[in-house]
């Protein structure tokens, strides 16, 4: 993403505020809104906003329900994108709409007007670049920006959306191109929680998150923020905070790599369920380089056809790995095109431990592996980094799991 200029025409500290669905929806989410901006305004920062979309399926402007207007139609995914786009942009029309009416002068932009500049990869796009002039002019005169997130404007001049909880995405992205003081990320929950409270009893919100923890909660199946957002936080240095919109709880600080070192070996537990598991048989061997031969097949063969794999291991004579159950169908059509066989089971998660205290430290898989055993979780498979440990379990045992987890290496404490 290119680097901004400095444009000294903005006196005041930005401050890039990013409310969810569930604070634009309701009247008393917008009023909340509109108190948030005030305050930010009365203690001297430049407060900019980024919405997403009203409220969840049913509402009429929630993107799941936009979308089922065109179910069992013929694809065309950029008039989707225009569609997905939709709901952001009345978002913010009517939270400009409301902080006018709140005595504070605002102005809605879409996100190619914000100056989002995307890949062009349609319902899942990466932003490229931020051309945030417009924004830094109505900031200059006073106003307060109102953006429609998760969407951007392609090299080709069509607009992209930024793929679920890309809101979150275009606010650390305008965080860095606007060198914000401050990115706060709204929500319906007091911040980042150390689980899932709907699978896990005990769970509670954490006062202060790595970046790199935050970035693999996200990639491991916490719902909290986007995860190219999480990946900008890791990489920018943004301050960024997750709080709720609705209550005066500080929230969870999301805290540079280099500037914190966590006093446990673990923060939090995720689950990502909807996960398969396949087998291959390789060629019977000829030596090393047949069976790696064979793996090299696999591997461009699922890259071309968008596949995306994890936790893939050599078995002997095999290679395990696994795919999301959405993407299985495909997968098994690319292993059948090489003539190879396998075995597949599906109905699987992916619970994940992850914590940046626990790097260089020993014990730590035996403690997962104790805690499993001891809850009668069988193991399917595992993978480890320097900030997380994964196993595959059945879905059914995956709350178990979590569970186990969290009770074992005191999250909630």
């Amino acid at each position: 993403m290119a680097a901004p200029a400095s444009d000294r025409s903005i006196s005041r500290p930005v401050i890039v505020m990013k409310f969810g669905g569930t604070s634009v929806a309701t009247t008393e989410g917008r009023a909340a809104i509109a108190a948030r901006v005030t305050a930010a305004i009365e203690s001297g920062s430049a407060p900019v906003v980024v919405v997403s979309a009203m409220g969840r399926r049913g509402a009429p402007y929630a993107t799941d329900t936009l979308l089922s207007l065109v179910d069992g139609l013929p694809a065309e995914p950029a008039e989707r994108d225009w569609l997905m786009a939709t709901g952001e942009i009345v978002s913010a029309i009517v939270c400009a709409h409301e902080l006018r009416a709140a005595g504070i002068e605002a102005r809605a932009f879409t996100g190619p007007e914000a100056g989002v500049m995307t890949d062009g990869a349609h319902g899942n796009a990466a932003i490229t670049e931020i051309h945030p002039g417009m924004l830094r002019a109505s900031i200059s005169v006073g106003a307060v920006p109102v953006v429609a997130g998760f969407q951007g404007l392609s090299a080709n001049g069509r607009l992209t959306t930024l793929g679920r909880g890309g809101s979150d995405t275009t606010a650390c992205a305008l965080g860095v191109a606007l060198e914000a003081e401050a990115v706060e990320i709204f929500t319906d929950v007091d911040g980042v929680l150390s689980a899932d409270p709907k699978s896990c009893a005990g769970a509670v919100v954490l006062e202060t998150v790595r970046a790199d923890e935050l970035f693999q909660m996200s990639r491991h199946g916490a719902r909290v923020v986007h995860t190219p957002a999480a990946e900008l936080a890791l990489a920018s240095g943004l301050a960024v905070t997750v709080r709720n919109t609705y209550s005066n709880h500080p929230g969870t600080r999301v805290a540079d790599i280099a500037a914190y070192r966590p006093d446990r070996v673990a923060t939090s537990v995720t689950c990502s369920s909807g996960v398969a598991r396949v087998r291959v048989a390789l060629p019977a061997p000829e030596g090393t380089r047949t069976h790696m031969a064979a793996q090299t097949r696999i591997y461009r063969a699922m890259a071309d056809a968008a596949v995306s794999l994890d936790m893939f291991t050599p078995v002997g004579e095999a290679l395990v790995f696994s795919v999301r159950e959405e993407v299985l169908d495909r997968a098994c059509d690319v292993l059948g095109s090489l003539g190879l066989t396998y075995q597949v089971q599906a109905g699987l998660a992916k619970v994940t431990l992850v914590g940046a205290g626990m790097h260089g430290v020993p014990g730590v898989m035996a403690r997962v592996a104790e805690c499993l055993a001891d809850a009668s979780v069988t193991v399917l498979q595992t993978a480890d980094s320097h900030t997380t440990i994964s196993v595959v379990v059945s879905a059914e045992e995956s709350c178990t799991a979590v569970q186990a987890l969290h009770d074992g290496f005191e999250l909630g404490s």
